[in-house]
């Protein structure tokens, strides 16, 4: 049945699916768990490059940088266009944006195939993303964020809810105001692995002495 209503982006089913836009959102939980941009990799390409002009574009129209918000509408918008245009098909990625704005407080949004976006605390795509995000609804809070150090920490124990081999198949990149985007190295992220583990011994050995 859904045969007949897949072949237009346009085209919704009796029950009210647009079959196309359900099809590039299967594609992004097919990819890797992620902060960042994943799905399939030309779409991310052409994506990042439309809001890299739209950025360029806007500071000199108006000689203000673009705010999170404004550029997560923009790309929201593009990949909502695409689900209504015959002759395309909706991007396969969904996307989390982070940055900082003039206030120097930092923000985080999601946009999904379909065009829609939200506002977050913390958030998880791809893979396994609903194991990580009832992690970050369990563990999140004010304290647990409350440096780079805790923020960084709380990351990699939700990754290793879904990530085996931690070191080797995590990536870790932090961003701070004025600052470039900090890459971690393997080695980084296998100490702080190693931190969280012993951490976690600690916890469970002073559990297990109540107990008794």
């Amino acid at each position: 049945m859904a045969s007949r209503y897949d072949r237009a982006i346009t085209v919704f089913s009796p029950d009210g699916h647009l079959f196309q836009v359900e099809y590039a959102q299967e594609a992004v939980k097919k990819g890797s768990t992620a902060v960042g941009i994943r799905g399939l990799t030309a779409d991310a390409r052409v994506v990042i490059n439309r809001a890299r002009v739209e950025c360029q574009s806007h500071k000199l129209t108006v000689e203000d940088p673009v705010t999170v918000e404004y550029i997560t509408r923009f790309i929201a918008t593009l990949k909502q266009k695409y689900t209504q245009s015959n002759g395309r098909r909706p991007f396969g990625i969904s996307a989390l944006i982070v940055g900082f704005d003039d206030d120097g407080i930092p923000r985080l949004y999601q946009t999904d195939p379909s065009g829609t976006y939200h506002a977050w605390k913390a958030n998880a795509i791809g893979r396994s993303a609903k194991t990580v995000r009832e992690f970050l609804e369990k563990n999140y809070t004010e304290d647990a964020v409350s440096d780079d150090n805790e923020a960084i920490k709380l990351v990699i124990r939700a990754l290793l809810e879904v990530v085996q081999s931690a070191g080797k198949n995590m990536e870790l990149a932090v961003i701070r105001r004025n600052q470039p985007l900090k890459m971690f190295s393997t080695k980084e992220i296998e100490l702080q692995v190693t931190e969280i583990e012993k951490e976690k011994e600690e916890a469970e050995k002073k559990k297990t002495k109540k107990t008794v």
